[in-house]
């Protein structure tokens, strides 16, 4: 899709320039972010901390860029702010800034910390009955942290129907610690889930919509570390790596 690689080749631009940005992990959620953004949330990028809207927060705050550039597309901030990513004047930090950022909901970076953040969202917006949702992305590393599992209690037991959580699993904390069946388990703790492919937009928009009656809902998304790019593709020494002058261009020639 060419407005997707239009975003990646801004993330890696952006990445090489600054020395910094973890980029494969940026490629993995992209495609949920963009459809998210651009279906789904009601939000206005001309007034993002209106009241009357839904939120999302980006629990795996290291993937920050992938974030950024679909914030940039959309008219929350100017395409020469993401340009100048990791800057020292720059809003835009390797995590993202509440503070700083218009249309980041909440800071994150610490895994396991904006999950529950979420929970206690959709709870006040559920006491004051507002018909607005709450949609949160983590990562399958993320969930070896235990505030994930007492956040998914906490929401469960509070029937959070107005809350979605995307897992971005794209394996790569296999090697750490086998997560396994992430459906089975969050179907055990009271969520309902399915699970997609996390690259194709339709069967992400298709699962965005949906709204149980009662309980919390689970989007297990099989998603490909680096995808987009055969080098970055499931490779671990690309995780917190960025290209050198010859790879960047060899990276945009593939994406281009």
């Amino acid at each position: 899709m060419f407005v997707i690689n239009k975003m990646k080749r801004a993330i890696v631009t952006a990445a090489t320039n600054a020395r910094d940005g973890h980029i494969a992990s940026a490629f993995s959620i992209l495609d949920i972010l963009w459809v998210l953004y651009d279906r789904v949330l009601q939000i206005d990028p001309s007034d993002p901390d209106k009241f009357d809207r839904d939120r999302f927060i980006l629990s795996k705050g290291h993937g920050a860029l992938g974030q950024y550039a679909v914030l940039s597309e959309k008219g929350f901030f100017p395409k020469s702010v993401l340009e100048a990513f990791g800057g020292f004047d720059s809003p835009l930090g390797g995590h993202p800034d509440r503070n700083k950022v218009p249309g980041v909901e909440a800071s994150t970076g610490s895994l396991g910390h904006g999950f529950p953040m979420a929970v206690g969202v959709a709870m006040a917006l559920k006491i004051q009955q507002r018909p607005y949702r709450v949609y949160t992305l983590i990562g399958d590393g993320e969930c070896n942290e235990g505030t994930v599992w007492e956040s998914a209690l906490l929401a469960a037991h509070h029937k959070l129907r107005n809350l979605c959580c995307v897992v971005d699993y794209n394996h790569s904390t296999d090697r750490a610690l086998l997560v396994g069946d992430m459906e089975g388990k969050f179907s055990a703790f009271g969520w309902e889930s399915c699970t997609i492919d996390g690259h194709e937009h339709e069967q992400i928009n298709n699962a965005l919509a949906h709204q149980p009656e009662d309980r919390p809902y689970v989007i297990i998304a099989n998603t490909i570390k680096g995808y987009g790019c055969r080098r970055m593709r499931n490779n671990p020494e690309w995780h917190h790596k960025v290209p050198s002058i010859e790879e960047l261009a060899e990276i945009l020639k593939e994406l281009s």
